[in-house]
């Protein structure tokens, strides 16, 4: 069983950053690939970026230069700082992990993300 928590979404103004974590527990030994999805009422998920053990990052190209991924594996935590946000970026935010292979495997929750003034 995989458990995956996201936190520190919320209301933020144009321009301004959030940073979002998200948590794993339960059986997540050997999970290689961690991202983030997002999706905004109406429209269908989209992948925002991805980090991948010995491989390094993506992002999609409507984030790059503003989102950065990173994960501590210690604290098994994936992040996603997010910086000159805009109205469009505007989603429920959705972290997954999973391998190479198979992924996305596991899903959190989401956690909602707001821009706007």
């Amino acid at each position: 069983q995989v458990q995956l928590v996201e936190s520190g979404g919320g209301l933020v103004q144009p321009g301004g950053s959030l940073r979002l974590s998200c948590v794993g527990s339960g059986s997540i030994f050997g999970f290689s690939r961690m991202g983030w999805y997002r999706q905004a009422p109406g429209k269908q998920r989209e992948l925002v970026a991805t980090i991948t053990s010995g491989v390094g990052t993506n992002y999609a190209d409507f984030v790059k230069g503003r989102f950065t991924i990173s994960r501590d594996n210690g604290k098994n935590t994936v992040y996603l700082q997010m910086n000159s946000l805009t109205p469009e970026d505007t989603a429920v935010y959705l972290c997954s992990w999973g391998s190479i292979s198979y992924f996305p495997r596991y899903w959190g929750q989401g956690t909602q993300v707001t821009v706007s003034s």
